[in-house]
């Protein structure tokens, strides 16, 4: 069986991993972008930053299912729309999503996202990635 090690080099033609900066990012990038199913449902890895408070104790119940109307959430399911190449934040691409319950739109790290169906090829190009942005 692969490893995501070598799924992630055999992306870039290398033996190795390479380095996560902003020329590997779009690389990788174009990867997903011709790879992926766009009718693939996204939801959240693990909670985001913001909900953390909410999530593991110290937020108002109320208060989080309120801002979770304006704000996204982990728990959300998203339709990917595009990944930008201008915008690098923190080592990761940013995602241009549509969440499926409201429409409303958004920009995540593709690094906390996956796939709903976690058997899906999907699935582990997502995984992979996140790996990677947080190891290399």
């Amino acid at each position: 069986m692969e490893t995501s090690e070598a799924r992630i080099a055999k992306i870039f033609n290398k033996n190795d991993v390479p380095k996560v900066c902003k020329e590997t990012l779009l690389g990788y990038r174009q990867h997903i972008l011709r790879d992926f199913d766009r009718t693939a449902i996204l939801t959240g890895r693990e909670d985001f930053p913001w909900e953390e408070k909410y999530v593991f104790g110290g937020g108002s119940r109320v208060e989080y299912e309120k801002l979770k109307r304006i704000h996204p959430s982990y728990t959300d399911e998203y339709e990917l729309i595009d990944i930008s190449e201008d915008i690098i934040e923190e080592n990761d691409l940013v995602s241009a999503l549509k969440r499926l319950s409201d429409g409303k739109r958004f920009e995540i790290g593709l690094s906390w996202l996956e796939t709903k169906n976690k058997k899906s090829k999907d699935h582990q190009l997502l995984d992979d990635f996140a790996t990677w942005v947080a190891n290399w």
